[in-house]
């Protein structure tokens, strides 16, 4: 084993991981935390909504403030993507190449992977640094208030998402990337009701033109100064369906109202759970299943010092 025998190993360091690290240590816990890198909180250029910041602050930044603190009590961040995750007896065991951890309990705080539109991988990273591509409307559609915002998506979510970027901007196109829309005639109403305007795709490469992003269709270009892609995400849930957790079928795994999963021992917090994705969501979700943790733990051998 790399590490003792842990009380709980927890898989993800973004804002929930973190978080449950920060009051798992201050329970005097042996815990590990491993991340893969790959948190969707570093991609946020600057978020306004988290509160305690006045003027916002990035997302890298947030996640170094938070590593730090973690530190404070003990806890660093083991670099490495966990491949698998078993039980042996009462324990679990997690591998990452030739790397092992053995744990009483395992958090997994692994987050989404957003589906990105159609676009280079450079001109992606930077439209998203200057604000000319957003994903979350809820964390930054205030940013776009009175701005020409273009939507891609289809069906229900392309629908609820130019919906809501509607209460921002009277300027909402809903645009489908793959030629098709695929609503239902009351979804079609409802937003000719409210002034979206309806294109067809298909749609790509979407590129940087000066201040605008520009999305191609078969009527022309059209430049907007913001787009949301509304094409789902990929639920990074795989470690808890292979010990047989249940999920959504949208691949979010099932929790309870304390964050235990349908396996015992095993927690989940963040983004990779059905709820609001949002920062101080995950974070206290990840306080609630350190919580639980604790006592889920104490209940079979007390904590004594």
């Amino acid at each position: 084993m790399d590490t003792p025998h842990l009380d709980c190993l927890i898989v993800g360091a973004g804002p929930a991981g973190l978080t449950a690290a920060i009051y798992l240590a201050r329970f005097h816990l042996r815990v590990a935390l491993v991340d893969a890198g790959h948190s969707r909180a570093a991609l946020i250029p600057r978020t306004h909504n988290h509160a305690g910041y006045p003027g916002g602050i990035a997302g890298t930044a947030l996640l170094a403030l938070m590593r730090q603190q973690a530190a404070e009590f003990g806890v660093s961040v083991d670099e490495a993507l966990v491949e698998q995750v078993t039980r042996e007896g009462e324990d679990f065991l997690a591998r990452a190449g030739d790397r092992r951890w053995r744990s009483r309990s395992i958090l997994l705080a692994t987050g989404v992977v957003n589906n990105r539109p159609p676009m280079a991988p450079e001109v992606h990273d930077m439209a998203l640094q200057r604000g000319l591509l957003r994903y979350c409307p809820v964390c930054d559609g205030y940013e776009a208030s009175d701005q020409r915002i273009g939507v891609l998506g289809t069906g229900e979510h392309g629908h609820n998402e130019a919906l809501f970027l509607r209460g921002f901007s009277a300027d909402v196109t809903l645009i489908a990337p793959d030629g098709k829309h695929g609503m239902e005639d009351g979804q079609r109403e409802r937003l000719a009701n409210t002034g979206v305007k309806l294109l067809d795709g298909p749609c790509e490469p979407l590129r940087i033109a000066g201040d605008t992003i520009l999305v191609p269709t078969p009527a022309g270009d059209l430049a907007f100064d913001t787009v949301y892609p509304a094409l789902g995400s990929l639920i990074r849930s795989g470690l808890a369906l292979d010990l047989g957790a249940k999920a959504t079928e949208e691949g979010c795994i099932e929790i309870d109202a304390h964050q235990r999963t349908s396996v015992a021992g095993l927690y989940a917090a963040g983004d990779v759970t059905r709820g609001l994705d949002q920062i101080s969501h995950a974070m206290g979700q990840a306080a609630v299943a350190a919580t639980a943790i604790r006592n889920d733990l104490a209940s079979q051998a007390p904590f004594l010092r």
